[in-house]
């Protein structure tokens, strides 16, 4: 039994940010139904695939979870996401709150059916302010909270997002613990309410807890930025015959891998070394001595001094080094996962270890509107509701003939994903 057994979570989200929220719940036992439109999740179409639908992103965020397919704009659609909702715990949802409102799905109707749900959404910006209509993507709050300039502060050319969706992830992160906060509060009160999870804002009070620096005081004393975090030479260490990723930070690293490299008296006799102030203030020094050093080994010789001297070392991997790292072979990380459609797969573990409610067992990515007829049934419609629900468009199903269709055609042109039953 996983930690969220027996919790019903109604997931309106789609692309990053919410399914990977969802994702961390399903993985802890919640029941996370994925209610998704006529045309399906956008991420389901990005990368190479073998079946249509079933892209890489969409695999890597969505396990674990149930599809149904309704169309929220039509009144009986509507009504059907409002009587799932009346024996869940979680509505979580990343539109605009204006775009729930104007679909009928607000907080106060939601609640006026359950009064315990926890309502959550995470979406671009805080609703008190002027941004508050504005549209939201990882890379425009990757730029609004500083992230591209403070780049070229650390020696870029030209201002540039992180190479991965960051602020994505990091407010999906944010919003998994604002609801389980929530939860730990009903359990309390047994009371629901509504969170909101500001993407600019929570990116935000991410980067300036780092680069605020003297700004934080009144008057300030200085321009802001950490020093080290912004120092042209704080990247990998280039070795003899590669990369390697190293802080020597402490006074006690720094004796120890001055004396391993023959300078044991350095911070005695350079005032530059003496102490972690001193190297703070002289950190382009510093770190462009140790550059040029690291310059006269190799990559292995340097990880296994650094092991040996208890300093820390990492090996700068790529996208397929990564895959051989021996730690993460032996921790059980990547594991192959035969899907049902898409064959054998790659996935990877939920890093997280509870010793009495381990995280569930991984159940395959779903198809869209894989499970729109078990999920209807359960709620006591009728097969023949079902039917017309489908034949007149409100939902959408696909059956197991039709998840096989899909498949047996992926190589062909057409990216139809699937046939509507």
């Amino acid at each position: 039994m996983g930690a969220l057994s027996g919790i019903r979570i109604v997931d309106l989200t789609a692309v990053l940010m919410g399914p990977y929220t969802t994702q961390f719940l399903a993985d802890y036992g919640a029941d996370v139904v994925k209610v998704e439109s006529p045309i399906g999740d956008l991420v389901r179409e990005i990368g190479p695939m073998r079946s249509p639908g079933m892209g890489p992103l969409f695999l890597n965020t969505n396990r674990s979870k149930r599809s149904i397919s309704i169309d929220l704009k039509a009144s009986e659609g509507r009504q059907l996401l409002l009587d799932m909702c009346r024996n869940a715990d979680v509505l979580i949802y990343n539109i605009r709150p204006a775009a729930m409102e104007r679909l009928g799905l607000s907080y106060e109707e939601i609640a006026a059916v359950n009064p315990q749900i926890v309502y959550a959404g995470c979406y671009g910006y805080g609703q008190d302010g002027p941004y508050a209509a504005y549209p939201a993507y990882d890379d425009l709050i990757q730029g609004g909270a500083c992230i591209p300039y403070l780049y070229t502060l650390a020696g870029g050319e030209e201002p540039r997002y992180v190479p991965t969706a960051m602020a994505d992830r990091i407010v999906g992160m944010t919003t998994l613990s604002a609801i389980l906060a929530a939860l730990v509060a009903r359990g309390r009160t047994g009371k629901g309410q509504r969170v909101d999870v500001p993407m600019f804002e929570t990116m935000a009070a991410f980067i300036l807890g780092d680069h605020l620096g003297g700004l934080t005081y009144e008057p300030p004393l200085d321009e802001g930025g950490y020093v080290r975090q912004l120092s042209p030479d704080r990247r990998p260490y280039k070795t003899a015959d590669g990369y390697v990723c190293a802080l020597i930070y402490t006074d006690g690293h720094w004796r120890r891998f001055l004396s391993a490299t023959g300078r044991a008296d350095l911070m005695d006799t350079d005032p530059r070394y003496a102490d972690f102030a001193s190297r703070m203030a002289n950190l382009d020094v510093v770190y462009g001595e140790l550059s040029d050093l690291m310059l006269t080994r190799t990559s292995a010789e340097w990880v296994d001094l650094f092991n040996e001297i208890d300093v820390p070392i990492m090996w700068m991997h790529d996208l397929k080094s990564i895959l051989k790292d021996k730690h993460l072979e032996q921790v059980d990380f990547f594991r192959p996962f035969e899907h049902p459609t898409e064959g054998s797969i790659l996935t990877m573990a939920n890093p997280v270890k509870m010793s009495d409610t381990p995280v569930v067992e991984a159940r395959p990515v779903p198809h869209l509107g894989e499970h729109t007829i078990e999920c209807l049934t359960e709620m006591g419609l009728s097969q023949d509701t079902i039917s017309d629900l489908i034949a007149r468009g409100i939902v959408r199903s696909m059956s197991p003939d039709s998840i096989q269709s899909a498949v047996t055609g992926a190589e062909g042109k057409d990216k139809n994903p699937g046939t509507v039953i």
